[in-house]
């Protein structure tokens, strides 16, 4: 059977689960979910996440925010400070009837009910306990930028990567994805010392690869 690898017991994943979503231990997870432009994906969790009670942070990577033009090399690159909105507008001007139809104004009217602009990782001071990314190339830069830092405090962040293709139906499924793997980490006992056993096996459940790494305050 598929659970044949798990025993007789269940997985750790499936025990997680059966103690439900609602019942979070006393110390909220502070949780960071980060793609490149702060946009698609990461919001898709961070929308997920925030409604599911989690004390949740979003961001981007890149040196600027970029969202689809009327053709692949003509991008609408905006600046991290650029509120949702102004970018809304912006789209608005261009070619309202593109931006509705391609999903972006729909995107960004969430996002503008989320907060009121996109955050550049790299410029963020706050600390977490996971950090989740959405592709490899933005791990590789949260990891760089966490190495990078002085050690203040030694306390550890664990960085998790799942890659999600940056389309939108691709997003609300590695948002669910990401909350599932969020519920299930917060219900761990020891943390430091389940947490790859967990990521192991999401892989065999999801066929998705996982990177796993910590970095230290």
């Amino acid at each position: 059977s598929p659970d044949q690898s798990h025993g007789k017991h269940g997985s750790r994943a499936q025990k997680m689960e059966s103690k439900g979503a609602a019942a979070m231990v006393s110390q909220p997870l502070q949780l960071a979910v980060v793609c490149s432009s702060n946009q698609n994906r990461s919001m898709e969790a961070h929308n997920i996440l925030s409604k599911r009670g989690f004390n949740i942070r979003s961001f981007g990577t890149g040196n600027h925010v970029k969202l689809p033009g009327p053709s692949p090399d003509k991008p609408n690159v905006y600046d991290f400070k650029t509120t949702y909105e102004e970018m809304y507008n912006d789209l608005v001007r261009k070619d309202k009837g593109l931006y509705t139809r391609n999903g972006i104004l729909h995107m960004l009217a969430r996002n503008k009910r989320i907060k009121p602009r996109p955050e550049r990782f790299q410029n963020c001071k706050d600390h977490f306990d996971l950090i989740l990314t959405c592709e490899e190339r933005v791990y590789d830069q949260v990891v760089e930028d966490l190495n990078s830092r002085e050690q203040e405090t030694c306390k550890p962040v664990h960085v998790v990567n799942v890659d999600i293709p940056d389309n939108q139906e691709e997003a609300t499924l590695g948002a669910f994805l990401i909350c599932e793997l969020c519920q299930c980490i917060q219900h761990l006992e020891d943390m430091e010392n389940d947490i790859d056993e967990l990521l192991q096996e999401f892989e065999e459940k999801s066929g998705k690869a996982f990177l796993h790494t910590v970095c230290f305050y």
